[in-house]
């Protein structure tokens, strides 16, 4: 037995050592790893596609749910101007308008002439040392007052609206939507856009103008004290450069820009207000994003209508800006 065992283990421990098998595991080990290696590819190339559709999918969202909310404002601000339009009934009523009109304007005043009086004085102060050494200090009065009512005026006074009035307008009607105010007017067949949004948004479009008018001229009297009074330019130095630097187109640009930048705020404050919901807390975040909103299209419509109107003076009126030029 020990002679018959013995030769057979000698075979199969040759036969397990043979060229031919050594061979069959190469190449097993070959497959399995590139078996080994496709899985791995495709796992990777699976996950990458899957990422890439997931973040393609989320951006598809975000930009429905945007265009689902400028569509909303848009058919909101749609519905608010054709009312304005054609049923000034909505508004012309004092009882209901002479309230909004104080509230928005009258009750602005304050904030918005210290805004403009320390305007005029703060650029009088920091542009001093700049023309002085240019010799042209007479030239200041001309400078900021052109900059105060083309630029810094309606945007501040603008701006002054859009926080006080606002969020006031937002944090009111937001009050109104999540205490179901507004579902019961639309339950008495009352709509709450003709009744609420008009006149506060017309409010706004009245006053705005005004109180920017109001904001440039204590900003260029405040101004006149600092040049005139602290560093000594005469009188006649600073009005004869206003008459001379200031064009008639530049109260218009100023009172133009103003009525857009009111009508903003009542659409978007009003808007914000009607779109409230979470309680208490929905009502201080309506009013924290109406200002916000309100403050960013302030920005965006000032460069818009910046370079339309100017492009507008140099087509209606090239002999005004051949004599600034000059």
């Amino acid at each position: 037995m020990r002679l018959i065992s013995q030769p057979c283990s000698t075979v199969g421990a040759l036969a397990h050592k043979s060229p031919l098998h050594g061979c069959i595991t190469f190449e097993i080990r070959n497959t399995l790893g590139l078996v080994r290696g496709c899985c791995a590819y495709w796992y990777a190339s699976t996950r990458f596609m899957i990422l890439a559709l997931t973040q393609i999918t989320s951006l598809g969202i975000s930009v429905r749910l945007a265009l689902d909310r400028i569509g909303r404002f848009a058919r909101f601000a749609g519905r608010t101007l054709y009312l304005i339009a054609t049923e000034p009934s909505a508004w012309m009523r004092w009882r209901q308008i002479g309230p909004l009109l104080y509230s928005v304007g009258a009750s602005s005043v304050i904030v918005v002439s210290i805004t403009g009086a320390f305007i005029g004085m703060i650029l009088a102060l920091e542009g001093y040392d700049q023309f002085a050494a240019l010799g042209q200090e007479a030239q200041m009065g001309g400078v900021i007052a052109a900059a105060v009512v083309k630029q810094i005026g309606p945007v501040l006074a603008a701006v002054m609206l859009a926080g006080r009035v606002g969020g006031a307008l937002a944090a009111e009607l937001g009050t109104m939507n999540v205490t179901e105010q507004l579902d019961a007017m639309r339950a008495m067949s009352a709509d709450p856009i003709k009744t609420l949004v008009v006149p506060r948004v017309v409010a706004c479009v009245v006053m705005t103008p005004i109180l920017t008018i109001y904001s440039d001229l204590l900003g260029i009297l405040g101004s006149f004290g600092i040049i005139c009074g602290m560093y000594g330019v005469t009188r006649a130095d600073y009005w004869y450069s206003i008459t001379q630097l200031l064009s008639g187109w530049d109260p218009v640009n100023g009172v133009v820009k103003s009525v857009a930048f009111g009508l903003a705020i009542g659409l978007i404050s009003c808007y914000r207000g009607f779109r409230c919901e979470g309680g208490a807390a929905g009502v201080g975040r309506a009013a924290t994003q109406s200002f916000v909103a309100s403050f960013l299209t302030i920005i965006v419509v000032n460069l818009v209508l910046a370079q339309f109107l100017q492009t507008l003076q140099r087509w209606m009126d090239p002999d005004t800006m051949r004599t600034l030029a000059s």
